[in-house]
């Protein structure tokens, strides 16, 4: 597919050479605004809202005492260096950032940001993966620590996950129906299930190509159904899990062309049953329908709005707003998603 961005490059270069040694033709400005996919004619399905580096980017601007400091600290503002993953709820948006070893709760409604270190009085190593309570709770997975922490909306620790034998816990998803933390534990190749107080309830999975098998699996989420979906990253797939651990679907196969899978990370699903996996490799987002069909393709490789670099956490709000945590561009780019998709409008 030809990028936007490559026609205008093209473009410009047709005009240089015509031109000889004469004055530059600079390259035409985009209007982050215009950025949709498919690209016109074809209608809109997704369409670029934003970019998040930090919390002024979120609408929360600091205060003077604040700038003050910076002035006579020589700082500037605090800013994401390599988010992994993104939450929001309420205008409350969670970045797990292990570029800072922080989490970051920009909280909109109470103009109020906060970047976390430091849990209780355990710092913090590597957080790489979030899940949302329906409370505004939060649940940080940390690598380094091979710990998940629950926090509340402040940011104060309520409850520790250490004792269970987790090895790299990668990915999380939490049913609010089952009152069930799911725990994708990467280097165990297996998910593992805790109830709502934090006690051990079973693991699932195991090391293999098999069906319910994973190898070095690396995000976790839920769809509508209450599936659990998972990246199984170096099997090259995505495998559905029922809530009991029982297979039920899969799609993906490695290969460097549309719809496969080079470096599969972030997986996340909209209220119509479409799946939004990332390819860091690829640096871009696929969506497909439950069978594994392509259905549309965004983003691209680059550091301009619409573009990505090495990203990796997704995240689907109630209101089909897409986040993504664009890891090696330092930020989280915002995209508003549709029900209907390309391909499916033409059905």
């Amino acid at each position: 597919m030809v990028s936007r961005f490559f026609k205008a490059w093209l473009a410009t270069t047709v005009l240089l050479l015509a031109g000889g040694c004469g004055t530059p033709v600079p390259a035409p400005a985009m209007d982050p605004a215009a950025l949709v996919w498919p690209e016109p004619p074809e209608p809109p399905r997704i369409r670029y809202l934003q970019s998040v580096a930090g919390a002024q980017d979120w609408g929360i601007e600091r205060s003077w005492l604040q700038r003050l400091g910076d002035a006579l600290m020589g700082t500037g503002a605090q800013q994401l260096v390599r988010p992994s993953a993104v939450a929001e709820a309420a205008g409350v948006l969670y970045v797990a950032d292990p570029g800072t070893r922080s989490l970051w709760i920009l909280d909109r409604p109470n103009k109020r940001a906060s970047q976390l270190k430091k849990v209780g009085n355990e710092a913090l190593v590597s957080p790489v993966a979030l899940a949302l309570r329906a409370d505004g709770a939060v649940f940080v997975a940390d690598t380094g620590l091979n710990k998940v922490f629950l926090l509340d909306r402040e940011g104060a620790l309520l409850r520790t996950f250490a004792t269970q034998g987790l090895e790299r816990p990668a990915g999380l998803a939490w049913s609010e129906a089952a009152r069930r933390l799911y725990v994708l534990d990467s280097k165990r190749h297996r998910i593992t299930v805790f109830d709502g107080n934090g006690a051990l309830l079973r693991h699932m999975g195991g090391s293999g190509r098999g069906d319910g098998q994973f190898n070095y699996p690396t995000h976790l989420a839920l769809d509508a159904s209450g599936a659990l979906l998972v990246t199984d990253a170096l099997n090259f797939r995505i495998q559905a899990l029922s809530q009991d651990g029982a297979f039920l679907w899969k799609f993906g196969h490695q290969g460097n062309g549309s719809g496969d899978f080079a470096a599969p990370k972030g997986i996340a699903a909209d209220a119509g049953g479409h799946y939004y996996v990332v390819d860091a490799l690829f640096d871009l987002v696929q969506i497909f329908d439950r069978s594994g069909q392509l259905l549309l393709v965004f983003g691209e490789r680059g550091e301009r709005p619409g573009q990505l670099m090495l990203p990796r956490g997704i995240f689907i709000s109630n209101e089909d707003k897409v986040y993504v945590a664009d890891a090696y561009n330092h930020r989280v780019q915002v995209f508003q998603g549709a029900i209907a998709t390309a391909k499916e409008s033409t059905q």
